[in-house]
């Protein structure tokens, strides 16, 4: 605004041509400092739509984070199968080797040092030989018979929503809630 009138001050003094002076003059016009001043409303108001949008965004996470724990959960409980499935073919290659079942994961995963042998067949992972994987905790148990598997979430609801039974009959047995599964509890199709 200083800037503004000392121009046209100058301008009037000096009565001579003020083209340059005058250019000034439209530009401090159109760049006058009360243009950049907003009003509390006209700041409120540009506060108000983001308010809005941040709003909206958080709803939408809360409506889906459901449905994304409940595909983690079903991601979970498909490896899980999967690797029921494999500790199913290690067995009847132990079996085939060793003639006797596994009584444990660890006769089944990689020996820590050396050749292979009942102790340690290096059959399947070590990742699952270790009896935790993919938020389940899997246990090998031998009967006399055969053996028994069973894989429960370590988190129910968390990483995952059922657990799992097999035994040497190859079939898998699902619970859905946190009680373990059994041989009398309903088979995967």
């Amino acid at each position: 605004m200083f800037a503004y009138r000392r121009g046209l001050e100058e301008c009037e003094r000096a009565s001579t041509n003020c083209d340059e002076l005058t250019s000034f003059h439209y530009s401090m016009r159109i760049l006058k400092p009360s243009t950049f001043i907003r009003s509390k409303a006209n700041r409120l108001f540009s506060l108000m739509p983001l308010l809005i949008v941040i709003a909206f965004i958080f709803y939408i996470l809360a409506a889906a984070l459901p449905e994304v724990n409940q595909a983690k959960c079903a991601a979970n409980e498909m490896r899980i199968v999967k690797e029921i499935r494999a500790i199913h073919t290690g067995q009847e290659k132990y079996n085939s080797q060793f003639g006797k079942f596994a009584v444990a994961l660890s006769e089944l995963g990689p020996p820590p040092s050396g050749t292979d042998s009942a102790t340690a067949a290096d059959l399947i992972p070590l990742d699952l030989a270790s009896g935790k994987k993919n938020g389940f905790t899997i246990q090998l148990q031998g009967t006399p018979s055969g053996y028994t598997i069973t894989a429960n979430p370590d988190f129910y609801k968390g990483s995952g929503r059922r657990s799992f039974y097999s035994d040497q009959t190859l079939v898998i047995h699902e619970n859905w809630g946190p009680e373990p599964a059994t041989a009398s509890s309903p088979a995967i199709k």
